[in-house]
């Protein structure tokens, strides 16, 4: 048994994009249409800054395949705050700001946390606890991207596994790497990048991502990453894979993706 593997990209409106991964000339209303039957997901980031209507998420809904998936990037709101535990009300008001019209469409929600945020966890623990399980009869699933090294704790681990959060894989080399496996799926974001690589990453680079997501969706912890547990601990049940091209060179990112789902 394996779970489904998704590859995306990080929005779909990028100027360096048009002429490049668009088609010349292609209208820009019309660009999230080309994006979703070229990549398997995208992760919404502009939800971080602003929040939207129900029926722009309806639309977005309406105008990609059945089987496409979007990840949502939490607001700042949330999760840049010196007390997390204190932001109940931002939660509610961005969990019931319309996610739910994505139905099925809806994957994985993104937590991010500044790389200043250090690590407390009777407030992260709380914190986990507030999220809620589903919004308008959709279930959702909640990934946490700390970016501090004080979160290298078996304490987070254990945590994440309570609440059935996934920890982000981040492939940067300014942010800690948190290889564990803590939930029902995996969420990795990828950015490291290289302008000069026409896909972003290397050809044996791409190799052995498409083998590490096929790993994840077997429910393995695949060899050569930083684990706060040992792997042994954390092999499961077959998980979906989420896999994201989003920084670095970020002009490379459609490329790399479609490269890395051609692989899969």
């Amino acid at each position: 048994m394996s779970g489904r593997i998704r590859v995306g990209i990080g929005g779909w409106t990028f100027e360096p994009w048009r002429d490049n991964f668009y088609p010349k000339g292609w209208a820009k209303a019309r660009e999230l249409e080309y994006a979703s039957t070229h990549v398997t997901g995208i992760e919404i980031n502009g939800t971080f800054y602003s929040t939207q209507k129900p029926a722009t998420w309806a639309d977005w809904a309406k105008r990609t395949p059945d089987d496409f998936v979007f990840a949502v990037k939490a607001s700042r709101f949330c999760t840049n705050r010196r007390v997390l535990c204190d932001g109940a009300e931002s939660i509610d008001k961005f969990i019931n700001q319309g996610l739910a019209e994505l139905g099925p469409k809806l994957g994985p929600i993104l937590w991010q946390f500044a790389g200043t945020k250090q690590f407390d966890p009777e407030d992260f623990g709380g914190f986990l606890d507030m999220l809620p399980k589903s919004v308008g009869g959709v279930l959702l699933r909640h990934a946490i991207e700390p970016r501090h090294e004080s979160f290298r704790t078996p304490v987070l681990v254990e945590l994440a596994r309570k609440a059935n959060a996934a920890i982000v894989f981040a492939d940067a080399d300014k942010y800690p790497q948190f290889a564990d496996l803590t939930a029902g799926f995996t969420y990795a974001r990828l950015q490291n990048a290289r302008e000069e690589e026409p896909t972003g990453y290397s050809p044996q680079a791409l190799d052995r991502w498409a083998a590490t997501a096929k790993a994840w969706a077997a429910g393995q912890a695949p060899d050569g990453y930083a684990y706060i547990d040992p792997p042994a601990a954390s092999v499961g049940n077959a998980r979906d894979a989420f896999v994201f091209m989003i920084n670095g060179a970020k002009l490379r990112a459609p490329a790399g993706a479609m490269a890395l789902i051609a692989r899969l």
